[in-house]
């Protein structure tokens, strides 16, 4: 794993324990919690846990992204990484809406999905969404993902039940 990628907008960089103080904000927001599928609030502890030890698995890479200045603005990381299989998960969240619709994701997302498909030789990498968070669900079909299922009424929320949508996307067709 790189310790840091430079983009032309933003920088990821290698996750520090310090990051976790705006992992731990962010992840307790309702909205938050709602569009990633969190079913608990976190705390600063558990989120230095997750950088420490949950993140540095031998079956994934996890990246703080920044801006040039280096302010966090989210994470990404590649996760279940299966080598014999050539398949990934990906995931990345930009918590802050003032920071959402800014080209940001998508810049994270390339550097991700090259990474995925040219250094660790990935053929499919995948992706789950809330079926009610529709603005991710329009982001990742504009970048090219392609919705392969449907998992009926998977995710409760608030009292209510909403699909779990299943995506994807093949190295021929990211090339």
């Amino acid at each position: 794993m790189r310790k840091e990628i430079r983009g032309e907008h933003i920088i990821l960089r290698e996750q520090r324990e310090d990051d976790a103080g705006f992992f731990a904000y962010w992840f307790n927001q309702p909205k938050v919690m709602f569009q990633c599928g969190f079913e608990k609030p976190t705390s600063l502890e558990e989120e230095k846990t997750y950088i420490n030890v949950n993140h540095r698995s031998e079956d994934s890479v996890w990246y703080t992204i920044t801006d040039l200045d280096g302010n966090i603005i989210g994470e990404t990381g590649l996760l279940r990484m299966f080598p014999a299989w050539h398949q990934t998960d990906l995931t990345i969240i930009i918590p802050d809406p003032e920071m959402q619709h800014k080209g940001y994701g998508t810049e994270a997302i390339k550097i991700m999905l090259n990474m995925a498909f040219k250094e660790y030789e990935m053929h499919r990498v995948s992706i789950g969404v809330v079926a009610l968070n529709t603005d991710a669900l329009e982001f990742y079909k504009k970048i090219g993902f392609k919705q392969e299922g449907i998992m009926e009424e998977a995710y409760y929320y608030n009292n209510e039940y909403s699909d779990f949508i299943m995506m994807r996307i093949l190295s021929y067709e990211w090339e």
